[in-house]
This record gives C-alpha cells, structure tokens and sequence, in this order.
C-alpha cells in the first residue's frame, strides 16, 4: 500500500497490513508483493558455435516487501501497474540475459552443464532485477532443444561413447578379474607350494631328529650288547678259570693221590724186603 503524504511529508509504504484513508486527501495505490511464476523462452538462439537452440526455463520472482529500500525503488518503478505487466517486464528482463548467456556458451556446455547455465542465469538476472526492487527467487533450466537434429545427434554420439565406454569398462572389469584371479590362483599356488616346503621342512626336522635318536639309540643299544658281550667274555673267562682252578685241584689231588699211591707201593716194596722173623714175629703177633 502507498500513501502519498500530505504536503510535503514523505509517502507512507505499508508492506501487508492494514491503513485508514482520508478520502479526497489521500490516495492508495497498490503493488503486488506474491511470488510470481514466469516461463522463460528463448527460442531459436545461435549458440557461440552458430547452432540454433531453443531454451526454456521456470523463474520464481517478487518484490522484496521486507527490504525498504528495494521496496521503494519497486514503487517508483511499477507503481500503478499491474501483476500481469511487472511479471512481463521481469520476463522480458530474464529472457534477454538467457539469450546473452546462451550465445557465449556452446550447445555441449549448456546441454551437458545445466546447473551451471541456470546458476549463471540466475547470477546476471538477479543484479539487474534487483535494481528494479524485484528478487529472483529461483531459476531452472527446464528444456533445450534444436530443430536440426544437433542434440539427438550429439545425443547419438553421447550414447556412443557411454556404449564404448561401458564396453571398455567391461573389458577391462573382465581383464581385471581375469588378473584378480590369476593373482588369487597364484597366492594360491604359492601359499600351497610354502606349505608344502614347511611340511618338507618339518618332515626334514623330524626325519633328521629321528636318525639322532637312532643314532643315540643304536648306540646305547650297541653299548649295551657290546657290554652284554664283554659280561658274557668275562663270565666265560671267569668260569674257565674257574674250571682250570679246578682242574689244577683235580690234578693236584690227583698227583697227590698218584704220589700217595706210590708212597704206599714204595711200602709195600719195602714190606716185602723185611726179614722173614720180621713178618714171622707180626703175623704172630696179630695172631695173638
């Protein structure tokens, strides 16, 4: 709502609320402050390129009630205009920068980068806009099209590349799993072969252990026959000596016996040599 003031007092702005007029002394005018929805078109635009294009693109806009200063600068602008003629003047004011930006990029940059074509639009648009107390609220880039096929062929040749590289991608997925199994197979192999060299290694260790314990035990084993054997040696030797002690025993009494033997024949001899009154006397005395 805007009051002029009376004489030379300034006017009154009143954003949404409510005011009492003087009639015949005062006058109210009114300004539109609702968000309005424009569709932005720009059609046949030659690119930096020179490839025709069409561009559309949805903005939100309104003027900023809650900035004063914008509010006033709105009021001098469309005060007394319509909703329909303010959203065509800022209609009018977008589409020539969309057309200015669509001509310094190329048809690639704006179909394959359409954040970047709406946050630039949405930059250039906003600085004018807001010299005429209006606020761009948003900006989207909502279609790009061509009536000589450029798209559907740069399109095609997109699709051909995606196609490419998704086949590379494939072959290379395939050739790395091709290598991530040849890798696999080969830690495989190599872990088998390590834990076969541990197992030789260990039937080593064993095999070698067990030939010392042989060793030892053969030899305690030959130790203890070679000791059994010289036991036996000398038992034998001790028995035979034994043996010829008693043989020398036997001998002994033996000769004495041969010796006694001939000592009683060396007797008898020498009976037999006595006189005969000698034998006479002795037979007659046992006689008695």
């Amino acid at each position: 709502v805007f009051l002029p003031g009376f004489g030379r007092s300034p006017p009154l702005m009143i954003a949404g609320g409510r005011v009492f007029v003087f009639p015949c002394i005062q006058q109210i005018q009114r300004i539109t402050l609702n968000t309005l929805t424009l569709n932005v078109k720009s059609d046949k635009v030659y690119t930096r390129h020179g490839v025709p294009i069409s561009v559309t693109g949805i903005a939100q806009v309104k003027i900023q009630g809650q900035n004063k200063e914008m509010l006033a600068t709105a009021c001098q602008m469309f005060m007394g205009k319509s909703e329909a003629e303010i959203a065509h003047i800022a209609l009018e004011t977008l589409e020539g920068h969309q057309r200015a930006i669509i001509a310094h990029l190329t048809v690639e940059e704006i179909y394959q980068d359409r954040k970047k074509f709406s946050e630039q639009v949405f930059k250039v648009a906003s600085s004018d806009l807001v010299n005429m107390g209006i606020g761009v609220v948003s900006y989207t880039l909502k279609d790009v099209h061509d009536d000589q096929d450029y798209l559907h062929s740069l399109g095609k040749a997109r699709t051909a590349q995606v196609q490419k590289d998704a086949r590379i991608g494939e072959a290379q997925y395939k050739r790395d799993a091709v290598i991530r199994e040849a890798h696999a197979m080969q830690e495989k192999v190599s872990a088998q072969y390590k834990n076969e060299i541990e197992m030789a290694k260990a039937q080593r260790d064993y095999e070698l252990k067990k030939a010392a314990y042989d060793v030892e035990v053969n030899t305690k084993k030959a130790e203890s026959e070679m000791a059994y054997q010289l036991q036996v040696a000398k038992t034998k030797q001790r028995i035979e000596e034994e043996k010829m002690q008693v043989q020398v025993v036997e001998r002994t009494q033996q000769i004495t016996l041969q010796e006694q033997e001939i000592i009683r024949k060396e007797k008898e001899l020498e009976a037999k040599r006595e006189p005969w009154w000698t034998c006479c006397w002795r037979n007659c005395h046992w006689s008695v």
